[in-house]
């Protein structure tokens, strides 16, 4: 248990805030009712034993306990206004008390009340108070049948009792406030967190998106262009670029569907939806990049690159595919090279280089976020990722990937 935990738990000056039913609401509910009328019937039941105790003394005259049954019923009545006035109800009936048995039972509920809806340190003044008038009432009204000595130490019992009870209610009453207030900060938090990682899903399918359609876009781009500048062209090359154009446009639908996928519940899932790339994949990758006209030289040395990780078979295949996107959109033309070596134990690595484009291009606009996007998935796959230009004017891009031993 904690500091703070245990500060709630003590009915100490400290930390004793005050509780929601600590002050008088518009209007009583049907359990303040409920509890005003058990308190009313309990402070009657114990004025009635002591007004039929006084009674049984034959030397007690008529008018006082005339007097002694109209203080009590006022006693018992007053008890409607402990919600409002705890404080001072409880020292009015702690001073009438000294002098009137009857008021007792009246006492010992304001007492209760006060220790249930007031902090710590009007409780101890108030129940110091009490102690202190405790032999007076027996020494002005002695009961015949019980000596003073037991009437003392009965009556300051009857009061430590019942101030630790209501002590121990309010305590009680703080915990579940406490744990209360706890379980909304939960939630609260728990929302945020889910939020959180909402956002961060987010992120991840957006870069996602841009590795994966930056791909199939950029080819549209290319053949798009090459049919806009070059309208004389044969028919058979036409339609080959329109069949390649009409082939990305169906790839990049296909990808954008299997993205999208991830947003969907567990039973809304496409069956069809198709499996992730592996560097396995990694040859159909540059023969549609061939297909598209790009040069590109791809010297694998993997042995058996089905048996690689799916993660890092998976991180492999799109470090190539936004290398070979970049080259084609910054550097048309050139011929890109693509190594990739290593094997179980020793990890991989993937080199990516091509060299300075010679002929004058239209540039395509980049936004930079394809190797940031790249940087990130490397170091999540435990790997690092550097790239840069050369010094023939290219640009390079050098990734080393773990590949656990079996």
């Amino acid at each position: 248990m904690t500091r703070t935990e245990y500060r709630w738990l003590l009915p100490s000056a400290m930390a004793d805030p005050e509780l929601p039913d600590d002050r008088l609401r518009g209007r009583r509910t049907v359990r303040d009712w409920a509890v005003d009328i058990t308190a009313f019937l309990i402070a009657a039941g114990i004025g009635l034993l002591a007004l039929g105790t006084i009674e049984a003394d034959e030397t007690t005259a008529d008018v006082v306990v005339f007097v002694d049954s109209v203080v009590g019923a006022v006693a018992c009545c007053a008890l409607w206004l402990r919600r409002r006035w705890p404080v001072g109800l409880a020292v009015a009936l702690t001073v009438l008390s000294a002098v009137e048995p009857v008021a007792a039972g009246a006492l010992l509920v304001a007492l209760f009340s006060l220790a249930v809806h007031r902090p710590f340190k009007p409780v101890a003044i108030v129940g110091a108070l009490a102690l202190a008038l405790v032999p007076l009432q027996p020494f002005l009204r002695p009961d015949p049948t019980t000596g003073y000595l037991a009437s003392v130490i009965f009556g300051a019992l009857l009061i430590l009792l019942v101030i630790s009870w209501g002590m121990a209610v309010r305590s009680r009453r703080q915990l579940v406030v406490t744990l209360r207030e706890r379980a909304h900060r939960a939630e609260a938090e728990a929302e945020l967190r889910a939020e959180q990682a909402q956002r961060l899903a987010r992120e991840a399918i957006a870069r996602e998106m841009h590795d994966v359609l930056a791909h199939r876009l950029t080819l549209l781009s290319v053949h798009a262009g090459a049919l806009e500048f070059r309208p004389d062209a044969p028919a058979a090359e036409v339609g080959r670029a329109a069949g390649v154009i009409r082939d990305s446009a169906h790839e990049a639908l296909q990808d954008l569907r299997e993205i999208i996928g991830v947003l969907r519940g567990p039973g809304d899932a496409d069956e069809g939806h198709r499996p992730q790339p592996t560097l396995a994949t990694l040859d159909a990758l540059v023969a549609e990049s061939r297909l598209a006209g790009m040069k590109v030289a791809l010297d694998n040395r993997v042995t058996d690159p089905g048996e690689a990780p799916a993660a890092t078979g998976r991180t492999v295949y799109r470090i190539a595919q936004e290398c070979l996107t970049n080259a084609r959109k910054h550097a048309p033309g050139t011929e890109v090279s693509l190594t990739v070596d290593g094997g179980p134990g020793q990890g991989l690595t993937v080199v990516v280089e091509n060299p300075a484009p010679t002929e004058p291009f239209e540039r395509v606009p980049g936004s930079g976020q394809g190797l940031i996007g790249l940087t990130e998935r490397a170091t999540l796959a435990g790997g690092a990722l550097e790239h840069g230009p050369t010094k023939d004017g290219g640009f390079a891009v050098r990734a080393r990937l773990p590949w656990p031993a079996p």
